[in-house]
């Protein structure tokens, strides 16, 4: 039966999610693996240069790519991901304050994040 409902699926271009077989439109897992998350935003300094790093964000359940992609795009700044981690990079006067932090924390918290799991 269920192989049934996968060829309808595969019949109407719907994509199903491999977990919890819902269509992706419906899908929740992201969202579950959110709340889970153990977000750390920080500033580092590399080759005389400032950078804010964004860690604790799992790879294997969500996608990375996705939001450091949205989060370049928001502050306008070029950016990687390495290790896991996000870097921003950018002028490094404004990575320096205290309220650039701040709204990465908001922007992350627009994406889903819970205030709980941003430190």
């Amino acid at each position: 039966m269920l192989l049934e409902e996968n060829k309808k699926n595969k019949k109407n271009n719907m994509e199903v999610c491999p977990k919890c077989g819902l269509p992706k439109e419906a899908c929740v897992c992201e969202t579950l693996e959110k709340a889970k998350q153990k977000i750390q935003i920080s500033t580092e300094k590399r080759k005389f240069k400032e950078m804010a790093v964004i860690s604790g964000i799992d790879s294997r359940t969500i996608d990375i790519k996705k939001i450091a992609k949205e989060l370049k795009k928001e502050f306008a700044c070029g950016g990687t991901i390495k290790n896991n981690k996000i870097e921003l990079q950018g002028h490094s006067d404004r990575i320096q304050q205290k309220s650039f932090l701040r709204k990465i924390q908001e922007k992350l918290k627009e994406m889903g994040f819970s205030a709980e799991v941003i430190e």
